[in-house]
């Protein structure tokens, strides 16, 4: 590893959402890493001394600390925001609102939580929403793009304090039955080897790398 890589700076945007907080627990576990600067809009419940919680208006964002990476883990569902438009704002907007401002932070590697099936020429409205962020994002100037698209997370959202999805009671029992004969981009994973994946791949890797639903089980599954 480089020095560089030893003493890495990170922005963290979706701190509290399933994926972003294992991203925030391995970051903060991470020797490397010697800051964390976490965007929310609200307070989160960990601190920690390498943690600074920047409490941020996604719409109009200031001048961000140096970095040298940063994760996109922000996110909803249409149901939770109550509109498309709402929801475009957060997993559209907000994400490459967060992209722009690490970039003229010195942030040149960036990593996202995307989703499966992701494409602008999706006939599902989510799907596409986060194929226009994928592409978006691809236009920026970085040395290292790491998207990940998982499909279906195999974790409750109870223990964010979270309203119980009914799809999650139903689905996630399912989709374990399922697992072993459904297509590895459609293959459940869990939110621990999402955000492994993305830690073990943005700090060292070139270049677009896309990490399918199976990909990140496989990197994320046993490591650390």
């Amino acid at each position: 590893m480089t020095h560089l890589e030893n003493s890495r700076v990170v922005l963290l945007a979706g701190a509290s959402g399933l994926i972003g907080g294992q991203l925030l627990q391995l970051l903060l576990n991470d020797p490397g890493v010697i800051r964390i600067h976490a965007l929310s809009r609200k307070p989160l419940k960990v601190s920690h001394p390498k943690l600074q919680v920047h409490l941020v208006d996604f719409t109009s964002l200031s001048q961000l600390p140096h970095a040298d990476e940063a994760y996109l883990a922000l996110g909803t569902t249409i149901k939770v925001a109550g509109s498309k438009e709402a929801f475009r704002a957060v997993d559209f907007d907000a994400n490459l609102a967060v992209a722009q401002a690490a970039i003229r932070a010195g942030v040149s590697r960036i990593g996202l939580v995307s989703a499966s099936g992701a494409s602008v020429r999706s006939s599902m409205f989510y799907t596409r929403v986060k194929g226009e962020l994928e592409d978006a994002l691809r236009t920026l100037p970085l040395t290292t793009l790491v998207i990940a698209r998982p499909s279906l997370l195999l974790d409750y959202r109870s223990g964010l304090g979270q309203p119980v999805r009914l799809g999650e009671i139903f689905s996630i029992p399912i989709a374990r039955l399922l697992s072993p004969i459904l297509p590895g981009p459609y293959k459940p994973v869990r939110a621990l080897a999402v955000a492994r994946a993305l830690t073990q791949t943005v700090p060292v890797r070139k270049g677009m790398i896309i990490l399918s639903s199976d990909q990140l089980t496989e990197l994320g599954t046993g490591a650390g």
